[in-house]
C-alpha cells in the first residue's frame, strides 16, 4: 500500500532541518520512501489519478504542516482517574494519590485508563510514548491494540505496590514484559525504578543490569524533589546524579525524568555518560518545583525530550502545551526572548525526544527509510493564520485540536480529527463505569 501526502508544509526535522513550503511525503507500507518538493511529484500524481492505479491513496494536506509524530518521553497513562483530584492541595501525593492508588488501582483500571490516555495522545499528534506505571503488561497490550508506538515501564519501589509485593516480584514482572515484546515492531518493555530514594541501591543496580542486558531504556525520577536532594546529601554526601554515577548506572540508556535540580557538575556527568532527560515543564511548574536548567543541558549536548508526566500532575497529555510552556518559562527564566528558538523546541518534541528514548533511528523525523510516524496539523483554523515560520506556528499558535491526521508505522489512526479504529465515547464510558465501581466513584465526578 502506498500513501501519497501532497500539498503540505513539510517539516522534516532531519539532520539538515530540510523544510519544504510546498511538499509531499510518500509512505509505502510502514515506512517513508520519499520526501520532497511538490515540483518533483506533480507529473506522477497526474498519472496516478488518471490511471486510478490500485494500491495508491492520495491525501491532500491542504497546505497543513506535515511533521513527525511527537514523542512523549515521560507519562503515567494509568492515572487518568486522578486528573483534577486535589490539584491545589499542598500535600496531594499523600492526601489523595497514594491512598486512592492503594484503594482503587487494579489491572483492569490501569488498562482502561491507558486506553483512554492513548486516545488523548493520538488525537493530539503524539505517536510515541514512554509510560511508567503499574500493571504494565496490561498497558503494553493496550498500546499494541491501539496502534501507538510505546515503551511500557514496569514501576518498582522498595515498598509493596498495587501490583507487586516486593521489588524482586516487580523486577520479575518487568523482565517478563521485556521478553514478551522483545521482537515487536512498535512496543518495548522495560523496568522503571520509581526514584533514587524509593528504591535501594541494590534494587537500582539489579534493575539496571536487567535493562542493560536487553538494551532497553533505564528511566526513573531524578533530582525532582527537595527531600530527595537533602536525603542523598545527608546520607551519601552527593546529588542524585552523582549517586547514580557512583552506582555505575548512569549511562547511555539512562533517561532521567524531571531533573529540575541539576548542578553544572551533574550535567557534565550526564553529558559524559550519554544519558538523557525527560523535561516535564508543565507538571514541574504547576507543582511549583522550579524550572530545570535545560539551557545548560543543551549547551553540553544532552538529548532532552519533552514529557507531560501523568494526567494527575500535568493534567494534559498533549505536547503542544509542553512546547509553549517550554518556550515561555525558559525565556522568562533566562531573561532572553531569543533563547530557545522554536526550531529547538520542535526538535525536543520530535527527533531529540526520539533520541532520548533510543528510537531516533526509527522515528522522530521525516526521511526515507524511517517508520512513517507523522502528523498533519491543519492551518485553516483562526489561530493558524498566517504561517510565516512553521516551527513558530507549531510552538506558539498550534493546539492539540489543530491535529487533523495521524499515522503510526504507516497506518492512519486519526483522520479528520477522528479516531479511525476506536470508539472514543465507548472507551470513555467503559472507564467511567469502572471508576464508579471503585473508590473513585465516591469522589464527586460531575460528568
Amino acid at each position: 500500500m502506498k500513501t501519497v501526502i501532497t500539498n503540505g508544509i513539510i517539516v522534516t526535522m532531519n539532520r539538515d532541518m530540510d523544510m519544504y513550503p510546498e511538499g509531499y511525503v510518500i509512505v509505502e507500507d510502514n515506512r517513508i520512501s520519499e520526501v520532497g518538493p511538490m515540483a518533483a511529484l506533480a507529473h506522477r500524481v497526474t498519472e496516478w489519478e488518471s490511471s486510478r492505479q490500485e494500491g495508491i491513496s492520495i491525501m491532500d494536506a491542504g497546505h497543513g504542516i506535515v511533521m513527525p509524530g511527537m514523542v512523549n518521553t515521560h507519562c503515567h497513562m494509568g492515572m487518568i482517574p486522578f486528573r483534577g483530584l486535589g490539584d491545589d492541595c499542598k500535600d496531594r501525593l499523600r492526601v489523595f494519590l497514594l491512598p486512592m492508588e492503594s484503594r482503587a488501582m487494579d489491572r483492569e483500571l490501569a488498562g482502561l485508563s491507558s486506553r483512554y490516555a492513548i486516545c488523548e495522545l493520538l488525537l493530539s499528534g503524539v505517536t510515541t510514548v514512554m509510560d511508567m506505571y503499574y500493571f504494565e503488561d496490561a498497558v503494553a497490550e493496550v498500546m499494541d491494540q491501539m496502534g501507538i508506538r510505546g515503551i511500557a515501564g514496569e514501576t518498582v519501589m522498595e515498598e509493596a505496590s498495587c501490583d507487586a509485593g516486593t521489588p524482586r516480584e516487580a523486577i520479575a514482572l518487568g523482565e517478563e514484559l521485556i521478553k514478551r515484546y522483545r521482537n515487536h515492531p512498535r512496543i518495548q518493555g522495560c523496568i522503571a525504578p520509581h526514584g533514587t530514594t524509593t528504591c535501594s541501591s541494590s534494587t537500582l543496580q539489579a534493575i539496571h543490569q536487567v535493562n542493560d542486558r536487553y538494551g532497553v531504556p533505564f528511566t526513573l525520577h531524578v533530582a525532582e524533589m527537595d527531600y530527595e536532594m537533602s536525603y542523598l546529601k545527608e546520607q551519601y554526601g552527593c546529588t542524585p546524579i552523582e549517586y547514580l554515577d557512583r552506582l555505575g548506572i548512569l549511562d547511555s540508556h539512562t533517561l532521567s525524568a524531571h531533573s529540575i535540580r541539576l548542578t553544572e557538575q551533574d550535567i557534565s556527568l550526564m553529558a559524559k555518560s550519554g544519558s538523557s532527560v525527560a523535561h516535564c515543564i508543565g507538571s514541574n511548574t504547576k507543582a511549583a518545583k522550579g524550572v530545570a536548567p535545560v539551557s545548560s543541558m543543551l549547551e553540553q549536548g544532552l538529548a532532552v525530550g519533552l514529557g507531560t508526566d501523568g494526567p494527575a500532575s500535568g493534567n494534559t497529555l498533549d505536547i503542544f502545551t509542553q512546547m509553549r510552556f517550554c518556550a515561555n518559562f525558559h525565556k522568562n527564566e533566562t531573561g532572553n526572548r531569543s533563547a530557545f528558538p522554536a526550531k529547538d523546541i520542535v526538535s525536543m518534541a520530535t527527533i531529540w525526544g526520539a533520541g532520548a528514548l533510543g528510537l531516533d533511528h526509527v522515528t522522530g523525523s521525516l526521511e526515507p527509510g524511517k517508520e512513517a510516524d507523522l502528523v498533519v496539523v491543519e492551518t485553516d483554523s483562526p489561530n493558524m493564520f498566517p504561517v510565516y515560520d512553521p516551527y513558530s506556528a507549531l510552538v506558539y499558535s498550534a493546539r492539540a485540536d489543530n491535529v487533523r491526521d495521524v499515522f503510526v508505522a504507516g497506518r492512519c489512526l486519526v483522520k479528520d480529527r477522528q479516531l479511525v479504529y476506536q470508539d472514543f465515547r465507548q472507551i470513555r464510558e467503559d472507564l467511567r463505569q469502572k471508576m464508579n465501581q471503585t473508590a473513585f466513584g465516591k469522589m464527586g465526578n460531575l460528568v
